[in-house]
């Protein structure tokens, strides 16, 4: 089963999916009243048990960000070796991982445009799995990585690039513009390893294949990236970290080619699903 945050007549509810749309679940939990706030309680059982049986009765609705009050979003960068050797600059396998952090508020949700600010135009791409973690831990081993995961979700990490460059030593200020990124569609229960590790993902823009590449090339898996970051900061239930991108983003184009008002992009993953964005300008 498969669980969103979604909004229909000016009020926001979260849910099971189904195909003909979304079982209302917050109100058989008013003691959790965000999607944040199961995932902080292990609730995703009881949602699937209470959602059993049921019909959906809101089929005119728009996807929200999945997480949308999420207080801590991590992101891994350069995670793929052809990634790596898009920047040539001769480096190798760097030994640690690249993080910066992201804000919700940088994020929509399926179906809704990215937005370009007047600011900028260079607005990018990023097709990405993400986690969320669903138990506490610190200095966790990547043994036991696994055991710490919630659920999974797709993510386009969208990147206003010329931003990333006004500083030497971080990104922030190019990864954070308000909705110029994607979390969702839907959480899936993780509950299997192979959930991660055969997991392919592809990026297409207008239809055309940009990004298509396996977890398992990935420079620092993700039992490594749960292992490395609980190393300096406790992980809590409902932290998300997002995991890399292949090759393949617009930047990276000879000649560059950034995203502009139309363009739809979707991000697919086997066993997740995909997640559709459209683009357009800032309204000021």
């Amino acid at each position: 089963m498969k669980y969103a945050t979604y909004s229909t007549n000016g009020e926001t509810f979260y849910g099971a999916v189904t195909d003909d749309g979304m079982i209302p679940l917050n109100a058989d939990f008013p003691q959790w009243p965000t999607l944040f706030d199961v995932v902080q309680a292990d609730g995703l059982d009881a949602l699937g048990q209470a959602a059993t049986g049921q019909s959906a009765t809101h089929t005119d609705f728009e996807f929200e960000m999945v997480l949308p009050n999420a207080r801590r979003i991590l992101c891994v960068g350069v995670n793929f070796p052809d990634r790596n050797a898009e920047y040539k600059d001769g480096s190798e396998q760097p030994k640690y991982m690249s993080l910066f952090p992201r804000f919700a508020s940088g994020f929509t949700g399926h179906n809704r445009p990215l937005i370009r600010p007047p600011e900028n135009e260079t607005l990018d791409y990023e097709g990405e799995v993400a986690i969320v973690i669903g138990k506490t831990g610190r200095r966790i081993s990547q043994a036991d990585a696994y055991d710490h995961i919630a659920a999974i979700t797709l993510c386009n990490e969208g990147t206003i690039r010329d931003w990333v460059r006004h500083a030497k030593f971080n990104v922030t200020q190019g990864k954070n513009w308000d909705n110029s990124g994607s979390i969702g569609p839907w959480l899936v229960p993780f509950k299997n390893a192979s959930q991660l590790d055969d997991a392919r993902i592809i990026t297409r823009v207008n239809g055309e294949v940009r990004q298509d590449d396996v977890l398992s090339r990935m420079m620092h898996p993700i039992r490594r990236e749960i292992e490395y970051i609980s190393t300096f900061m406790t992980l809590q239930p409902g932290d998300i970290i997002v995991t890399g991108t292949p090759t393949g983003s617009g930047a990276r184009l000879d000649p560059p080619q950034y995203l502009k008002p139309g363009d739809v992009i979707e991000v697919e993953v086997n066993g997740i699903g995909t997640l559709r964005n459209t683009v357009a300008d800032e309204a000021v």
